[in-house]
C-alpha cells in the first residue's frame, strides 16, 4: 500500500523522521478496539499492540492511538507489530466522555473534511439547533466542517432548509442530497481525492450507512429503516473503521451519537455563532452583559428580530456548558466530593427544618 494513497505527508514524514529508532515503520490506523489496532502500511496488514513504555507513559485515555492516527510500529510476525509512537495529530475528533468526569473521549484523528450529516424529515424540515451544537463541536477539531442535508427527496422545499442552516453557518458549504436516490453527491467529490480523510458524523437514522455505500458503490454497510414505533433511527455502524474509497481519499464512519456531549473551551463556541460575537463587540460598553445596559447591540438585534432568541437561547446553552465543562476538567476530584458533601449537608438540615 502507497503511503500517499492513506494520507501520509511532508509533515508526518517530519515527526517520523525525527524518531530516534530506525526499525520503525509508520502506519495508519484502520480500527481498533480494546487497545488492539488493525494498521496498515507499506509492509501490508498488522494487528498491533502498543508497547509497554508506550502505555506507561500514556497521560490520558485521549493519548492513545484511534481510528485516522499514524503510529510508529515494530513487526515481529508476519501480521503482528508493536505500536511504539503516535505520530501528532494536523486534527482531532473527541467529545465528553460518558459519565461526570470531564475527560476527553478521542473518536478519530487526522481528518480534512467532517461531512455534518442530518436528515430533512419530510415537511417538518431540519433540526437547525442540532446542527448549530455539531458546528461548535467541528470548530474545536482543526478540520473543515460540510453540512449535508440528507433524504432530500423527502423534503419537498429542501432549498428553503439549506437556507436555513447557512444563514446560521456563516461560510459552512450546505448540500441537500438523496443518498437512497443517488441524487446531489457530485459536490461532495470535491472534498473526497487522493491524501485526503473525511469523517461522517450524525446522528443514527440520518443515513450515514447509506451515504457510505454509494461512496464505495457496494453495499458494504448494514442498512435499517426508520423505527415505526419510536420515528428513531437504529445504530448500523458498531465501530470506527478507516475506509479506502475506489475513487481515491479516505472515508472515516462512526457510530450514531444520539446525544453529544460538547468538548472544548468556551471560546470554540464563537465560531458556530459568529453573529453573535460580531454584535457583542458594537455594544456600548465593553463590559455589557447584554441584558437591560443602554446601546447594547444584542437587545436590539433581538427587538428588531434579526437575531432570533431562540438562536440567542441556544449560544447561551452552549456557553454554559462549556464554562460547566472547563469548570470540572480543571477542578480535582477532591474538590468535587467536597463540594457534593457540602450540598449533601445543605439538603439534610432543610429537610430537618420541615419535619421539626
Amino acid at each position: 500500500m502507497n503511503l500517499d494513497i492513506l494520507g501520509w505527508n511532508s509533515q508526518f514524514q517530519q515527526s517520523f523522521s525525527a524518531l530516534t529508532a530506525q526499525d520503525y515503520l509508520p502506519a495508519r490506523v484502520m480500527y481498533g478496539q480494546k487497545q488492539q489496532y488493525h494498521v496498515l502500511g507499506e509492509q501490508g496488514e498488522f494487528m498491533a499492540e502498543v508497547s509497554g513504555k508506550f502505555r506507561h507513559h500514556a497521560s490520558a485515555n485521549s493519548a492513545f492511538p484511534v481510528v485516522g492516527d499514524w503510529v510508529a510500529i515494530a513487526p515481529y510476525d508476519a501480521d503482528r507489530a508493536i505500536i511504539h509512537a503516535l505520530l501528532p495529530r494536523t486534527s482531532k475528533i473527541s467529545r465528553k466522555e460518558a459519565g461526570e468526569a470531564a475527560r476527553e473521549q478521542m473518536i478519530a484523528a487526522n481528518v480534512e473534511t467532517i461531512f455534518i450529516v442530518t436528515a430533512l424529515d419530510g415537511y417538518r424540515g431540519v433540526n437547525v439547533s442540532r446542527i448549530e451544537r455539531y458546528l461548535t463541536q467541528v470548530y474545536n477539531t482543526g478540520a473543515t466542517p460540510v453540512v449535508l442535508l440528507n433524504k432530500a427527496d423527502t423534503c419537498p422545499d429542501a432549498a428553503t432548509y439549506v437556507q436555513d442552516v447557512k444563514d446560521v453557518s456563516f461560510g459552512v458549504a450546505v448540500h441537500a442530497i438523496s443518498a437512497k436516490e443517488h441524487q446531489g453527491l457530485d459536490p461532495l467529490m470535491a472534498y473526497i481525492h487522493q491524501g485526503t480523510t473525511v469523517a461522517l458524523i450524525g446522528t443514527s437514522g440520518v443515513g450515514k450507512s447509506t451515504l457510505i455505500n454509494c461512496l464505495l458503490g457496494e453495499e458494504r454497510q448494514r442498512v435499517h429503516d426508520i423505527s415505526g414505533v419510536t420515528g428513531k433511527g437504529f445504530h448500523t455502524t458498531t465501530h470506527r473503521e478507516l475506509i479506502v474509497l475506489p475513487a481515491g481519499g479516505m472515508l472515516i464512519d462512526n457510530p450514531g451519537m444520539r446525544e453529544l456531549q460538547l468538548w472544548g473551551e468556551e471560546q470554540d463556541v464563537d465560531g458556530a455563532f459568529e453573529d453573535i460575537e460580531h454584535l457583542s463587540t458594537l455594544c456600548r460598553f465593553n463590559d455589557c452583559r447584554h441584558q437591560t445596559e443602554p446601546g447594547c447591540a444584542i437587545q436590539e438585534a433581538l427587538a428588531d428580530g434579526s437575531l432570533t432568541q431562540k438562536r440567542y437561547q441556544h449560544y447561551l446553552k452552549l456557553k454554559k456548558e462549556m464554562l460547566f465543562l472547563e469548570k470540572r476538567r480543571y477542578t480535582s476530584p477532591e474538590h468535587i466530593d467536597r463540594e457534593r458533601g457540602k450540598q449533601l449537608s445543605q439538603w439534610i438540615r432543610q429537610r430537618q427544618k420541615v419535619v421539626y
